[in-house]
């Protein structure tokens, strides 16, 4: 906990310093933990976004709920204040309110986690392909892309597999939707794992998609 909030100060401070410049910051990183410096450098650009979460998992657990104690499945609880707060703290983050978060997918969850979800104030779509239809509001948009979202025969290279799952493509279609919005301020991107993608179809099949979904 210590060295995340050791490293995410500067990584907050470049999205702070991108985002003010009116670029869109990007990140790719091996897991989840990197959308706090994400929303505390937004935060300090000005901008109040709309989170939409793509993930296979909820990432909404805290140390009461968690059967691992595996940091990568708290994210999402951190952004919105929940659990300890270490991380957000370090980088100034300020809780997002769960009302400005739609989580999609999140076919995967343990047992407390998914109560946790249920009574939250979040907007949980278990079809990303509502997205085509759903009513996004008229202010910048976030998308956190945890890759593992995609069905494993897509896109298998991932260290935390779940069955089901939306296709690459119709993924894609979503994606090509919030592009055309123009509200797109930032992505963040958990990545899938190089080791276990020797022939690289995984990565040309996510790097297909945030193309899509990252153009201008």
């Amino acid at each position: 906990m210590g060295r995340l909030a050791a490293l995410y100060p500067a990584l907050a401070d470049w999205v702070a310093a991108t985002a003010g410049k009116s670029d869109r910051p990007v990140t790719l990183a091996g897991d989840c933990c990197t959308a706090v410096p994400m929303l505390a450098g937004l935060q300090r650009a000005g901008i109040d976004p709309l989170l939409i979460w793509f993930d296979a998992h909820g990432d909404f657990n805290t140390w009461e709920t968690t059967p691992s104690g595996f940091l990568g499945g708290m994210p999402l609880a951190w952004l919105v204040g929940r659990g300890e707060q270490t991380v957000p703290e370090a980088v100034g983050l300020r809780p997002l309110p769960e009302t400005d978060v739609i989580l999609t997918d999140a076919r995967d969850l343990d047992p407390g986690e998914a109560e946790a979800v249920a009574g939250s104030g979040m907007l949980h779509l278990r079809s990303t392909i509502d997205l085509l239809t759903f009513p996004l509001p008229d202010r910048p948009l976030w998308v956190h892309f945890d890759t593992d979202v995609i069905r494993p025969q897509d896109a298998p290279a991932m260290n935390y597999l779940a069955p089901g799952g939306p296709s690459a493509e119709d993924l894609g279609l979503v994606f090509d939707r919030i592009a055309a919005t123009g509200q797109l301020c930032a992505v963040s991107v958990s990545a899938w794992n190089p080791a276990l993608d020797p022939a690289g179809h995984t990565e040309r099949v996510v790097m297909g998609l945030f193309r899509r979904l990252n153009q201008k």
